[in-house]
């Protein structure tokens, strides 16, 4: 792994935008060359510390999905080397952790598909028994298999939080042939990623995933797509038994991050999730690390 990219810094190519986590630089007028760095977010704020090697793992396990599931839905990967679009300089910035993709029209919606009830579902569920407008079952607990997997859009912010929507409110949005191609997709693409997981000793609980449009007017699958970012994992053989004491299920995303900065002290308080996030302990840091890495090599091992 290469040392630790809190931030790329590529001057050959416009910067576009800073993510959470990638930067994004324009090639051209049609294409965007997505570099993934260590940032972690929780909560929606960055932390100050990367997570050593994890926009290579991040960009792995992405690669290694579009791969994967070609057959349900074209993807923005234009199938050209990231080096080969900046200086020889400026190479190692980019060796390992990017995509060079389409230019996209993007879908204003985030495509979320959870199999379990858990994190912001589960929230919704307690108070509503529904989770975005979509009614669920009575009984239902923390970290349930759902009947079967639910749609459950949310409306992108330019800043902050995402806001879970409904499937109506969804139509008002983009139109009702587009949210159906969407929702259709989402679902199958999930069952397809789920179902293979599982083969590999995975439960994937939910995940969300990002659409936009070419200049046909083509739906194209893009951003990421089933990493530990944008995607809750837990291992087969801890499941059961969290489930039954009414636990999270350990897992092989953020949440062991997040766990952490909901016990930590800042000034004797809890921290109150706005910038600047509390210093990472090292301890941390590498536990993180590993959690992504094992996760990328009991999928692709």
């Amino acid at each position: 792994m290469s040392s630790a990219l809190h931030t790329s810094n590529i001057t050959s190519l416009p910067l576009l935008a800073r993510g959470k986590v990638r930067d994004n630089y324009a090639v051209g007028t049609d294409r965007i060359l997505m570099v993934a760095s260590d940032r972690l977010s929780a909560f929606d704020v960055i932390m100050g510390e990367p997570i050593p090697g994890k926009g290579e793992l991040l960009t792995k396990m992405a690669l290694f999905w579009f791969g994967r599931l070609g057959n349900i839905c074209r993807n923005h990967l234009t199938g050209e080397l990231p080096e080969t679009v900046v200086t020889p300089a400026e190479v190692p910035q980019v060796q390992g952790r990017s995509m060079l993709v389409q230019r996209l029209r993007p879908i204003p919606v985030e495509a979320v598909v959870r199999g379990y009830l858990a994190g912001s579902g589960w929230s919704e569920y307690k108070a509503s028994q529904s989770v975005c407008g979509v009614p669920l079952p009575p009984g239902l607990k923390n970290a349930s298999k759902l009947p079967a997997p639910i749609f459950t859009p949310a409306a992108k912010a330019a800043t902050g939080h995402d806001e879970n929507i409904t499937y109506a409110r969804m139509v008002e949005m983009i139109g009702p042939d587009l949210a159906a191609q969407i929702q259709d997709l989402s679902l199958r693409i999930y069952q397809e990623a789920a179902d293979f997981a599982l083969t590999k000793g995975l439960i994937i609980a939910d995940t969300k995933f990002e659409f936009g449009l070419d200049a046909n007017d083509e739906l194209v699958l893009m951003d990421e797509v089933l990493t530990p970012d944008s995607s809750r994992y837990w291992p087969v053989e801890g499941y059961q038994a969290a489930f039954d004491a009414g636990q999270n299920p350990p897992s092989y995303d953020k949440q062991f991050v997040r766990d952490w900065l909901e016990q930590v002290k800042v000034d004797g308080k809890p921290w109150d999730k706005t910038p600047p996030a509390p210093h990472l302990p090292q301890e941390v840091i590498a536990k993180t690390a590993a959690k992504y890495r094992e996760a990328l090599d009991r999928l692709t091992g």
